[in-house]
């Protein structure tokens, strides 16, 4: 895909759209006066606090702070880049982004998407259609896994042999690279090709926009490996990618726990006994990238590990990888199986209901860690109990300052005896919370632009000052450039507005700006936003006064004498 996204094309598009529908189409909002409310999706909320805006075309939550225009929506709650939001939201409204010319052209990846959706649909037919897939079949059915489940998780059979995908989508030089690209060949010599993926039941791998990006494969019979994995790919990761996120997402509105587990049958047995908020991870351990998007969208994180020794020590690795990202909204709880069971075996055995209790007595990241820490520990002792503080000491200094690090700290001084004082310290305002008024009344340029993101259209107001556009002061290009937006396109949303700022600095100030309650009533923005303006326009005329009363009269020119003479009359009104 080459070449950056017009902004004009950004302003069009906003224009198009409708942020309701936008949003409603996944969080159901209701009319609140002139603006929609919801619960938020972004945090855990009784009290509906995340109101949607028509006028400005902007939602913000006064909960958690998160605001945005429809396209920071889609960024935040379908985990999209810009560029991804730009192309989704235009494909909903019928419109093909155009291309700016003269840049550098950015790799295209959308061949390599199209083969791996082509792959996923050719691995379904063969489950249906193969003479083999019978074998695979009576797989699924052992682990009473119903039709209507392997459909909505995709699942189907790559059948035995070395060329069965490559006959059906490589055929030709192009054909084969898209293969190569997306990982579905494997190249053992120069010119020697084969399918990756043979005899096995596939897992297609969707990313959260529902794309497939790669795919698990498990044997069937005794080969090797047991489960193969796509390689990483220019459109693969496996430490990002969660196998059945997207699924979850699907069929759960609200997610108050992600459960993880370590395999896609796991996942796919949990939710044909009703449990659909179970992710896998693709053979590798939990990195903070996967955390951080399973916290986007829950608030606790639950870890399933068997109980033997080597669920342990996984369990201890995702404990670590979890503390710097624990901010005090966010939770971690262990779900230790009895050894020789995993989710799989244990909800066939138990059901749902005794499954979802042994989830309910998970133990929580503080229990575990600590249980952990004594057990070869004999706390009995002063000398253990030392030895426990000091073990404790680096663990729990990973965690952000804030509430849950203070009390990790009180509990390891009710263990230990080893009292540990923080020190004072003035703890982050949160997103969203209304800061404190200053006894200095906010800039002339702030209070202007905050009018402006209000009210575009107070930039067509006729006789307004336009000499402080030759300030140098923080902030006055931005609202110059703002004001020129708002009268080139008198139609232009607030959303707009800011949306033409988008990869500047200014993006995510605008962004907090324009989600900051306005006290100003309507009918008097007009009359403020013109006195921001003249303030900056006083300003701009005692800088040009000052310069040109420290020069002699006998050194200015013709020019500068007649305009000295204008400022010196108005400075004596």
């Amino acid at each position: 895909m080459a070449g950056r996204i017009p902004p004009d094309f950004i302003e069009h598009l906003l224009a198009r759209v409708d942020i309701v529908d936008v949003i409603d189409k996944r969080v159901p909002l209701k009319k609140a006066g002139a603006e929609f409310q919801a619960r938020c999706p972004f945090h855990t909320e009784k009290t509906p606090s995340f109101t949607v805006s028509p006028r400005k075309q902007f939602y913000h939550c006064f909960g958690c702070g998160a605001h945005g225009t429809a396209l920071g929506f889609l960024m935040d709650y379908d985990h999209l880049s810009f560029p991804e939001a730009v192309e989704e939201l235009a494909r909903d409204a019928g419109l093909e982004v155009p291309r700016e010319a003269g840049q550098q052209p950015g790799p295209d990846y959308g061949p390599a998407y199209q083969v791996l959706e082509q792959a996923a649909d050719f691995f379904r037919a063969r489950l249906r259609d193969h003479a083999e897939a019978a074998r695979a079949v009576e797989y699924l059915k052992s682990r009473h896994l119903s039709g209507e489940v392997a459909a909505n998780y995709g699942i189907g059979f790559a059948p035995p042999g070395w060329d069965n995908l490559i006959r059906a989508l490589g055929q030709n030089p192009e054909g084969l690279e898209r293969m190569r690209v997306a990982g579905l060949i494997s190249e053992p010599s120069p010119g020697k090709t084969y399918d990756r993926f043979r005899d096995r039941i596939m897992f297609p791998i969707r990313d959260p926009r529902g794309r497939v990006v790669g795919f698990g494969g498990r044997v069937l019979g005794d080969g090797k490996p047991k489960y193969l994995n796509s390689p990483e790919t220019p459109v693969f990761h496996k430490g990002r990618e969660l196998y059945g996120l997207y699924e979850a997402r699907q069929a759960l509105r609200e997610i108050p726990t992600l459960l993880v587990v370590e395999g896609y049958m796991d996942v796919v047995a949990l939710a044909q006994h009703g449990i659909r908020n179970s992710v896998a991870t693709l053979g590798t351990a939990t990195t903070p990238d996967h955390l951080e998007r399973l916290f986007r969208l829950t608030p606790e994180v639950v870890f399933c590990f068997d109980g033997d020794q080597a669920g342990r020590d996984a369990a201890w690795k995702a404990l670590n990888t979890a503390l710097p990202l624990l901010n005090g909204t966010r939770e971690v709880r262990f779900l230790f199986l009895p050894e020789g069971e995993d989710p799989d075996t244990l909800v066939r055995k138990e059901g749902e209901t005794g499954f979802r209790r042994r989830l309910e007595a998970a133990t929580p990241l503080s229990e575990y860690l600590f249980s952990k820490l004594a057990e070869d520990i004999d706390t009995g002792t002063l000398d253990g109990r030392a030895r426990l503080s000091e073990a404790a000491r680096p663990l729990i200094q990973r965690i952000p300052p804030g509430s849950f690090r203070d009390l990790m700290q009180q509990r390891a001084g009710q263990l230990t005896g080893v009292r540990h004082t923080a020190p004072a310290r003035a703890y982050p305002r949160p997103r969203g919370t209304v800061r404190p008024r200053s006894a200095s009344p906010p800039s002339a340029v702030r209070t202007a632009i905050r009018l402006l993101l209000e009210d575009p259209a107070l930039a067509a107001q006729p006789d307004l000052p336009a000499g402080w556009r030759q300030l140098d002061l923080p902030g006055v290009p931005l609202l110059a450039g703002l004001m020129d937006a708002a009268v080139r396109d008198p139609g232009i949303t607030s959303a707009a507005l800011v949306e033409r700022q988008y990869g500047t600095p200014a993006w995510e100030q605008l962004q907090k700006l324009i989600a900051a309650p306005i006290e100003t009533p309507e009918q008097g923005m007009a009359s403020e936003f013109s006195g921001a303006l003249l303030q900056l326009q006083q300003r701009a005329d005692d800088t040009e006064w000052q310069k040109l009363t420290a020069k002699r009269l006998s050194d200015l020119s013709d020019e500068e004498k007649q305009r000295l003479r204008e400022l010196q009359l108005n400075r004596a009104r």
